[in-house]
């Protein structure tokens, strides 16, 4: 399994750091969505799902968490913990956020609109899915 990881590039001065994301030139695709994830509560696991055609770049804007990426061979845990690198989660990829720091804030810019449809909930299905493929 390939894990890509994008580093964006921080532009600072005395007054702080900004990191600025543009699609097809930082973010590989057009951002239809973003959506982000704050006070999670300890021990808590976000995710445990896959899409069937949605692309995701997870970024820990705030704090860190670590990311189950599972292509139904292949599993590998990422941490994130810089406000500046992000993590390309392909479509038909298991997904699993969690060790969330307590102020850890987590933004996905996602490819698709919602679509209930697109979503594999359940485990076992998402491993026949990708037999199937």
């Amino acid at each position: 399994m390939q894990v890509v990881k994008y580093m964006f590039q921080p532009h600072g001065d005395d007054r702080g750091q900004l990191v600025a994301l543009e699609e097809f030139k930082d973010i590989p695709f057009q951002v239809k969505r973003v959506y982000y994830m704050y006070d999670t509560v300890e021990g808590v696991v976000r995710g445990k799902h896959a899409h069937k055609s949605l692309e995701q770049i997870l970024i820990c804007i705030h704090g860190s968490c670590k990311v189950l990426l599972d292509n139904g061979e292949e599993k590998k845990v990422i941490p994130l913990e810089k406000p500046y690198e992000g993590l390309y989660v392909s479509n038909v990829m298991w997904r699993e956020m969690f060790d969330f720091s307590p102020d850890a804030v987590l933004m996905v810019l996602a490819s698709e609109l919602y679509d209930e449809a697109d979503y594999i909930r359940d485990y076992d299905e998402f491993l026949a899915y990708v037999k199937g493929k």
